[in-house]
């Protein structure tokens, strides 16, 4: 039994296919000029379009469109009143059509839901969704730290915190712009900050929240006064990764003994991990870190499984 996971978000253009145990995933970044620091949402939606024929005939080159029992796609950016992004319509436009001319149940979830589960099948610990877990969803839009339970094939999350203003992802990527790197900048940052003298800054940390505005205002003044740019980038990476840490150890007081689940593009930065696996977090997998199909297509299947698939 496969199915097939749709997932269109503001950069990524992703299609894949699950089978239960294993799966394949074609993902491919959309192009953002040099210099600028993201696409307006109509420039998204028409890379999309054109985009997704392309990784759907990757999949098909590989064998693994035959037999599609479901199709999945992400529709929004969390399962909440008044989540929406029009690049999603990308997504569910062409997984609706898709369905109803192969004759099979369409399942829609959230970005953020198709994360949760990418990174816990990644990891090698898919049984993380049908129990309680407190996950980070650390992203360019998104910086939350939320309480995860399940909700029939899908999960239910809860926000406790995480950024009151610009996200880790945006400070990471306004930090490599600033540095002449490419965005999304997650990658050349990392490589770069592996040069760098270790130094952070401590983010004031108000019950599970925490500002990271003040932090671009201090790389900007690090830069101007011509420091290290990897100084600089490991500094903006140790500053974000204690923060995290911090953040689940106040929260694991409230909320003993659950497990620990980091997904995300800024989940798979290197010195993120060093900090928080110690606290026994878990990871997903680098490729699944970032914005993919592959956890749309997992939460179709456990739908398609159970017949919850509408």
């Amino acid at each position: 039994m496969r199915t097939l996971g749709i997932d269109t978000s503001n950069y990524t253009t992703s299609a894949a296919v699950f089978d239960g145990r294993e799966g394949c995933h074609a993902g491919r970044l959309l192009e953002v000029r040099p210099g600028e620091l993201g696409l307006r949402q109509s420039d998204a939606l028409f890379q999309h379009i054109k985009a997704l024929p392309g990784r759907f005939a990757q999949l098909s080159q590989e064998g693994w469109l035959e037999g599609i029992c479901a199709v999945g796609a992400s529709t929004r950016p969390r399962a909440v009143e008044g989540s929406y992004m029009p690049c999603f319509l990308a997504g569910e436009s062409q997984g609706r059509t898709l369905a109803a001319t192969l004759g099979v149940p369409f399942f829609a979830c959230s970005h953020q839901q198709g994360h949760i589960a990418a990174a816990a099948w990644s990891a090698g610990r898919l049984n993380l969704l049908d129990k309680p877990m407190l996950a980070w969803h650390l992203s360019g839009g998104t910086t939350e730290l939320l309480l995860v339970e399940p909700e029939g094939v899908n999960v239910k999350a809860t926000l406790l915190g995480g950024t009151s203003d610009i996200s880790a992802g945006q400070l990471i990527d306004r930090t490599g712009v600033l540095l002449g790197l490419a965005f999304p900048a997650g990658k050349g940052i990392d490589q770069l900050a592996k040069e760098g003298k270790d130094s952070q800054f401590a983010v004031k940390l108000n019950h599970f929240t925490f500002s990271l505005s003040g932090m671009e205002n201090k790389v900007k003044a690090m830069a101007a006064q011509g420091e290290n740019p990897a100084d600089i980038a490991r500094f903006v990476l140790l500053t974000v990764a204690h923060v995290v840490r911090r953040t689940t150890l106040a929260a694991l007081e409230q909320y003993p003994g659950l497990p620990v689940l980091c997904s995300g593009g800024v989940a798979s930065n290197s010195l993120l991990r060093q900090v928080m696996e110690p606290l026994g977090a878990v990871f997903a997998q680098p490729q699944y870190s970032t914005d993919n199909a592959m956890g749309t297509a997992i939460l179709a299947w456990r739908a398609a499984r159970e017949g919850a698939v509408s």
